[in-house]
């Protein structure tokens, strides 16, 4: 059986294992990401972690293990990977919703705005990612009903704190910065601080709940 994993060099000491089935996201194998991130954090040789969506960077120090042993450590380890029940924070975020893409996101949809607003805030979300910008959030579990496919032309500037939705996936923007995807609302929460200790507030693995702040038409 062939196997369901690619290997890549991502420089001279670091490998990227991409589990992506045909370029779509996969809850179940981001789950077992998760746990092999876990096991590997700390192993000997091994000097970071970090997971994307359905792949996993691994750097590592060419003195103390050779790349072929790594890539043989990484194969295995995607092999015989369960997922893990990694124990993640659940965060509570009050969103406003309204913004320049409510009303025509949900009318594309078919639905009302509050319909669109209580399938968003209905849903309990995992943070799969961080990613495209410092503490940028990628959550899984948005209700099917409201995925949809990217803005044509994205935006130059959405801002910090916007509550977006694109795709199938749901984030928040931790910056003001170019973004395609649809604006639904905004929150006041602190996604990213450099002057901390761990500058993202949210990590792969936590769950997000929206709190509905308010509804503007």
């Amino acid at each position: 059986m062939a196997d369901d994993f690619i290997i890549s060099d991502a420089g001279t000491g670091a490998l990227l294992l991409d589990v992506a089935v045909d370029g779509a996201f996969d809850e179940g194998r981001q789950a077992r990401l998760l746990a092999l991130a876990d096991s590997l954090a700390g192993a000997d040789g091994v000097d970071d972690v970090v997971p994307g969506m359905n792949n996993l960077m691994v750097a590592f120090d060419p003195l103390a293990i050779d790349a072929g042993a790594m890539r043989r450590r990484l194969a295995d380890g995607w092999r015989t990977a369960a997922a893990g029940g990694r124990a993640g924070r659940a965060h509570d975020i009050a969103v406003a919703y309204g913004g320049p893409d409510l009303l025509d996101f949900a009318a594309s949809l078919g639905l009302t705005v509050d319909e669109v607003v209580k399938r968003h805030a209905g849903a309990v979300y995992r943070v799969a990612a961080i990613g495209a910008m410092p503490g940028f959030p990628y959550l899984s579990g948005l209700d099917p009903a409201l995925a949809t496919p990217r803005r044509a032309v994205p935006r130059q500037g959405v801002p910090k704190g916007a509550v977006i939705v694109g795709g199938g996936q749901a984030g928040i923007m931790p910056i003001t910065a170019p973004s395609g995807w649809h604006i639904l609302g905004h929150t006041d929460f602190t996604l990213f601080d450099p002057h901390r200790a761990a500058p993202a507030t949210l990590a792969a693995g936590d769950t997000v709940r929206f709190i509905i702040a308010g509804v503007e038409r």
